[in-house]
């Protein structure tokens, strides 16, 4: 009987087995990556990719990112997620019509977006999206100005529009 259960479990796909293993404490914190970008003429700067996890409880995350991308275009976020199996479920208000939504999920060392509804076309300049986009989770660090952030217009906003009390 205990073999036949093993072999059942090695069928389920790995999201079903790793459910349990998406603990917002473990991802809170800030995450920032440094790189070189430049322009279309030539220019040269450095860009700075943010990611910003603040757990509200066991299973809601207020999240804000900012990635920045060639010729100055960026995504740029503000949001409250709730976990769904194995990922951060952000659906940020867009359109009445239309909703985007954005997966935060943990693959291969990385904190990584899946956007699954569209959300480049309200969040992201021209040469921005959410696609491909991740953080290690190795850069993950205490975010220190947690007074500021729970203090800001974005934080703010995005508790309003999930509804919570701030």
């Amino acid at each position: 009987m205990r073999g036949w259960i093993i072999g059942l479990l090695c069928l389920l796909p790995v999201s079903a087995l790793a459910a349990d293993t998406f603990h917002l404490d473990s991802l809170a914190g800030v995450y920032k990556h440094r790189f070189p970008n430049g322009d279309v003429s030539g220019e040269t700067y450095q860009s700075e990719d943010i990611l910003e996890v603040v757990p509200l409880d066991p299973k809601t995350a207020y999240v804000r990112t900012r990635l920045e991308f060639y010729n100055g275009h960026l995504c740029s976020l503000s949001a409250v997620g709730h976990i769904e199996g194995d990922a951060l479920v952000l659906r940020p208000h867009t359109s009445p019509d239309k909703q985007c939504e954005l997966r935060l999920t943990v693959r291969a060392g990385q904190l990584r977006f899946d956007d699954t509804g569209d959300c480049r076309a309200y969040f992201c300049g021209a040469r921005g999206g959410f696609v491909n986009q991740g953080f290690a989770l190795s850069a993950r660090r205490p975010i220190r100005y947690m007074t500021r952030l729970k203090a800001s217009r974005e934080f703010a906003q995005a508790l309003d529009e999930a509804h919570i009390a701030h």
